[in-house]
């Protein structure tokens, strides 16, 4: 006897085997943009000491083209993630990778310092990249895929972090202008651009309104204020009225910030997205995450580039150099991504950013105790990136799984902004102490630095483990 009922099942799979394959053509499109905007904060790093002799500036001037970036970068994430909620993520999206261009152009174009960190503060804004695709994972990929799709989205941060300071460093390995690193940003902009605009959907719940420009430039401010405050402390006096008069203004202006922010009816940042009971414990991890990476950028670099006939201390590479001892940090963390989703699933997300977090602060511990060979920095790299592939892949979903899905983009731009800004004092904490004892800091300078940052990484781990154990659901 004959039976067709086998096909019934066959014909239903092949529908579900298409949908499989679109998720998958759509997170590595989101994956892939995500990298791009991540190359471009980590681009210039191994370049500073080269640019600071060209333009004949002090590395403390010069640390502000990674500073703007950031800067920029805090400011407009929440805002065009909040546009992205308001009229759709793709276009936003799209943007970011348009501005990301035209950046990477006015940088290949300039001529002095002054223009170069403008053109960094564009690219900055791309920033929002990373919250948007979140959002878009969140709105539209299947429950079961979402955690998973978050995990490699985020980790972009730290893969693209590394891939970009290996990119220049063979790039410089043929030339001494720092400007074709970012002819080469924007061509990879467009190709992102392109890639975006094919694959990805505009789905999602649009709820429309207005946007919040007067806390943006509001938080703009407060942002510099703190900022210059930190890197000029050094050079004008940490007691001089300007210095004081800075940090007396960030103060003020954020107090007045919150007040705005719970005053307009449609805030640039909900405070009960920032501060809410689960809201909280996600953002002020993700402040230690970005203060103990981001942090920790410009210091591995100039370390690794420091010369140990002149300085006593250090490898005496060259900026390829710091491309390829990074490269176990981007192999470790791509592993990572693809695993976390399981490993979530197993003890949760709060738990599981607890392991990544302590992992990077054990990598901090390792190169704060032996630092003067290259086992010494690729073993420091792998564990590095082991641990900040887990963490940021989790990162991700902690903010954005309790909020309503009208307001992803949003919550997802929040965790990033703190994230940023938490980054942008790290990097100016750092400048601060490496210029503080003189013209050329002390090993001792940069062990210093390297337990500052580990607090951070700490810091995340308690906070994670405090969130799992007060919500266990």
């Amino acid at each position: 006897m004959t039976s067709t009922v086998p096909d019934a099942p066959a014909t239903d799979r092949q529908p579900e085997a298409r949908r499989e394959r679109s998720v998958w053509v759509v997170l590595i499109a989101l994956a892939l943009a995500g990298s791009v905007v991540s190359i471009q904060q980590t681009l210039v790093i191994p370049l500073l000491p080269t640019i600071s002799a060209t333009y004949g500036v002090a590395i403390t001037d010069v640390t502000w083209l990674f500073t703007a970036s950031l800067l920029a970068g805090a400011v407009a994430t929440p805002l065009l993630s909040r546009f992205g909620d308001m009229y759709g993520k793709k276009p936003m999206m799209l943007l970011t990778l348009v501005l990301l261009c035209a950046g990477s152009v006015i940088c290949a174009l300039s001529t002095d310092l002054g223009w170069l960190i403008v053109g960094r503060a564009v690219q900055g804004v791309s920033a929002a990249m990373i919250p948007l695709a979140i959002g878009t994972i969140r709105d539209t990929f299947p429950p079961r895929r979402v955690i998973g799709a978050i995990g490699i989205v985020s980790a972009t941060l730290g893969v693209g972090g590394a891939v970009g300071m290996l990119l220049t460093g063979l790039i410089s390995g043929h030339t001494d202008d720092h400007h074709p690193v970012f002819w080469i940003a924007a061509a990879a902009a467009v190709l992102a651009f392109v890639l975006v605009a094919a694959v990805v959907p505009n789905g999602g719940v649009r709820h429309g309104g207005r946007p919040d420009v007067a806390g943006a430039l509001l938080l703009a401010v407060v942002l510099v204020s703190l900022l210059l405050a930190i890197s000029q402390g050094n050079a004008w006096g940490w007691t001089s009225p300007g210095v004081l008069g800075l940090f007396a203004a960030a103060l003020v202006l954020g107090a007045l910030w919150v007040v705005l922010e719970l005053k307009v009816a449609e805030p640039l940042v909900r405070m009960s997205i920032l501060i809410g009971r689960k809201s909280l414990s996600a953002n002020v991890a993700s402040v230690f995450l970005g203060f103990s990476m981001y942090g920790s950028f410009t210091l591995i670099a100039a370390l690794i580039q420091a010369d140990p006939d002149k300085v006593g201390y250090g490898l005496g590479g060259t900026v390829l150099t710091v491309g390829i001892v990074s490269l176990p940090n981007t192999v470790a963390m791509v592993g990572a991504s693809f695993l976390c989703g399981r490993l979530a699933n197993r003890i949760g997300a709060a738990y599981t950013l607890a392991l990544g977090s302590a992992l990077a602060g054990v990598s901090y511990l390792y190169l704060a105790l032996w630092h003067s060979t290259v086992p010494d920095f690729l073993v420091f790299n792998f564990i590095q990136g082991l641990g900040f592939g887990i963490a940021y892949a989790c990162i991700g979903t902690l903010a954005v799984q309790h909020v309503p899905m009208d307001q992803s983009g949003i919550a997802s731009g929040i965790n990033v902004l703190v994230r940023t800004a938490g980054g942008s004092v790290s990097a100016a904490v750092g400048a601060a102490i490496l210029t503080g004892g003189g013209l050329v800091p002390t090993i001792g300078d940069y062990v210093l630095c390297l337990y500052i940052v580990l607090v951070g990484s700490v810091g995340a781990a308690i906070v994670a483990v405090v969130h799992g154990l007060r919500h266990r659901d």
